[in-house]
């Protein structure tokens, strides 16, 4: 660690974190942010992220001990979510949602892998409401207004002037109010008194500047001070937050394990739990939950890039149409598409990696280099048997000869994916690339040359 810093009771500069995670409602006594400074990189064998993995435990027992919780969020922490595990809680009323979200948060504290367990509810907090008893203070000879301005003077205090000394380039104010051992308990209010304005019945005979007690006129109200409400596309919505760490670095598979579980929830009678994973609840007249947070945006782009996928699918086709002018032929030339997932898929095991979406682009960009590879063997086939050379032995010249330059190719990709080889967030990436395309290689030097043989000996 090369330097820390406190924001105490207050927000820390808005920074990418703090955009998505709304940082800036940070302003209470009881939140804090300490943002702490790694050395760089070149001189430390740890990367940010392993680092972060190993104090989290540690840092979440110290929160505990006093009763607090605290959280490991890394810069950049990924997609722009509030956290990467949302559960977004509907229902008819408050109450309902919040029982349901507690059910939920002891889901999440008993799945492995799931860590920095939140959610945007408040603790119950005991308010103290001081109700003036008007017709008592009337009697007195006190309005509600004179009591109000007494206590907010004795609890807030007020500025009643400006003091200029020399040591101070601007004016210092004078503020009047109760040191802080006399306004510490609500017993304190009878040493607190008010002026009586005076009255002017004779049954009274109060006189004016009498000096009354506020405890004689205010009487004290407790209760469990109300909760924020938040709202998402105008339904009220409560949210229980969580990140994923150690056992699982994806969402999506601790969302699939918490899912029966929540199933199973015992809920009021006539409610049951299905989680939605797409769209929102279209009414709050029932309990509901929607899974949101990192899975969202990892819909949508697994979405898009699949709609991508299939598009370039298409145009890689009418492309080799164009230039062979045969429909059977480009069919042939991308049976090393689906060849590369021989390798992605063993590759990420191999790895103990997860497939994310930089897996997905990875898929897609190794598409193109495959067909390239088969473009390479059909084409000089077809060449050598324009020049009279007869199928078999055109098709046994297409391996040997090509090889080289498809080997070549290969072998550029691989080795300029190793770089994100040991990147968090573009290890997927790099995994479908290098074993994709190893493996792919391999296979399509031996399938397309075969697949081709055996189409064309059987039209011929």
């Amino acid at each position: 660690v090369s330097s820390y810093q406190y924001y105490v009771g207050t927000n820390a500069p808005i920074n990418f974190n703090g955009l998505v995670r709304h940082y800036y409602l940070r302003q209470k006594a009881n939140m804090a942010d300490i943002q702490v400074n790694l050395v760089h990189k070149g001189e430390r064998k740890a990367q940010s992220h392993d680092i972060a993995k190993r104090v989290r435990p540690g840092v979440q027992q110290i929160a505990q001990r006093y009763n607090g919780n605290a959280k490991i969020v890394e810069i950049p922490p990924g997609p722009p979510v509030m956290s990467t595990l949302v559960a977004e809680i509907y229902g008819p009323t408050q109450s309902e949602q919040i029982a349901l979200a507690t059910e939920v948060k002891k889901v999440f504290k008993e799945t492995p892998g799931v860590v920095d367990i939140d959610w945007l509810v408040e603790a119950d907090q005991k308010v103290y409401n001081l109700v003036v008893n008007k017709e008592r203070a009337a009697f007195r000879g006190v309005s509600a207004e004179q009591i109000a301005q007494t206590l907010r003077m004795s609890l807030a205090g007020m500025d009643v002037g400006l003091i200029h000394t020399a040591n101070e380039l601007d004016p210092v104010t004078i503020q009047v109010r109760l040191p802080q051992s006399d306004r510490t308990s609500l017993h304190d209010l009878s040493g607190i008194f008010v002026q009586s304005q005076g009255m002017g019945t004779l049954t009274t005979r109060l006189r004016a500047g009498e000096m009354i007690p506020l405890s004689e006129l205010v009487k004290v109200e407790e209760k469990i001070q109300d909760k924020s409400i938040y709202h998402k596309d105008l339904r009220r919505v409560v949210y229980v937050t969580a990140d994923v760490a150690g056992a699982t670095e994806s969402p999506v598979y601790a969302m699939l394990d918490m899912d029966k579980k929540i199933q199973k929830l015992k809920l009021p009678a006539g409610y049951s739990i299905n989680p939605l994973y797409t769209a929102s609840p279209t009414t709050e007249d029932k309990l509901s939950m929607k899974w949101d947070g990192e899975w969202q945006i990892t819909f949508e782009v697994f979405r898009d890039l699949g709609t991508a996928f299939a598009v370039v699918l298409v145009i890689i086709y009418l492309l080799i149409i164009g230039w062979f002018q045969s429909f059977k032929t480009p069919l042939i030339m991308m049976i090393a598409i689906p060849l590369s997932l021989v390798g992605i898929i063993p590759g990420h095991m191999l790895h103990g990696a997860f497939f994310t979406a930089t897996s997905m682009i990875g898929m897609i960009a190794l598409a193109g280099i495959m067909v390239r590879n088969s473009v390479l063997l059909i084409d000089f086939i077809q060449i050598r048997r324009a020049e009279g050379i007869e199928l078999k032995q055109a098709v046994i010249e297409s391996a040997a000869v090509r090889t080289r330059p498809i080997i070549l190719t290969s072998g550029a990709v691989v080795i300029g994916s190793i770089v994100m080889l040991f990147d968090p967030i573009f290890q997927g990436l790099a995994i479908s690339l290098i074993w994709g395309g190893i493996l792919s290689t391999i296979l399509t030097l031996v399938v397309v040359p075969i697949v081709y043989y055996m189409a064309e000996k059987k039209s011929k």
